[in-house]
This record gives structure tokens, C-alpha cells and sequence, in this order.
């Protein structure tokens, strides 16, 4: 009785073996399902990107304001009779500017 109880054992991890670890068994399909779900957030992102950049192409092909702003921003161009104005931004004092007390005397 007992060898038959061991043998039915052995046969039940026999046929469990494939359906956990094989070819197409529960582990391959956990990892697959793991990767899908890693590429349809991935697909997201670049959807939202190209749903920015579809836009940008509509306007940039449609008006001329989109055009005007690149040229003004990217380019640094001005329109005729316009006057560019630069405010340089003040940077805080540099301390390594600035003499140590030793070099004073």
C-alpha cells in the first residue's frame, strides 16, 4: 500500500511538472503577462507623445503663430520694427569671489 501511495505521488509531480515550469506552464505565463503589462505602459506614454507631437504638426501646418513663436524662442528672431530688449538676470554674489580674510591684511 505504501509503494503505491509513492508511486501516485510521483506520478502527480510528474504531471504537475510541466504545468508549473514548462514550455507554456503557469511561471512562463506569469512573466509573460508581467512583460505585457510593462509594454502597454510604455505604449501609453508614446501615445500621449504622439498625440503632442500630432498636435504640433496640425498647428504648425494650419497658423502661422506656432511658426512666429519658434522663430522668436528657438531663433532668437525679432520682427521688422521691433526693438529686442535682453534683461540679464543678477546671479547671487560668488563667495569664492570673494577674498579670505588672510589675503585682506
Amino acid at each position: 500500500m505504501r509503494w503505491l501511495a509513492v508511486a501516485l505521488v510521483a506520478l502527480l509531480v510528474l504531471l504537475q511538472y510541466p504545468l508549473w515550469v514548462g514550455k507554456g506552464g503557469w511561471l512562463r505565463v506569469w512573466e509573460v503577462d508581467r512583460q505585457l503589462q510593462q509594454q502597454r505602459e510604455g505604449n501609453k506614454k508614446l501615445e500621449l507623445r504622439n498625440a503632442g507631437l500630432d498636435a504640433e504638426v496640425r498647428d504648425l501646418k494650419q497658423g502661422y503663430d506656432a511658426i512666429e513663436e519658434r522663430a522668436r524662442f528657438e531663433l532668437g528672431m525679432v520682427k521688422q520694427d521691433e526693438i529686442f530688449v535682453l534683461i540679464p538676470e543678477r546671479s547671487p554674489p560668488d563667495k569664492l569671489a570673494e577674498k579670505p580674510e588672510a589675503e585682506k591684511k
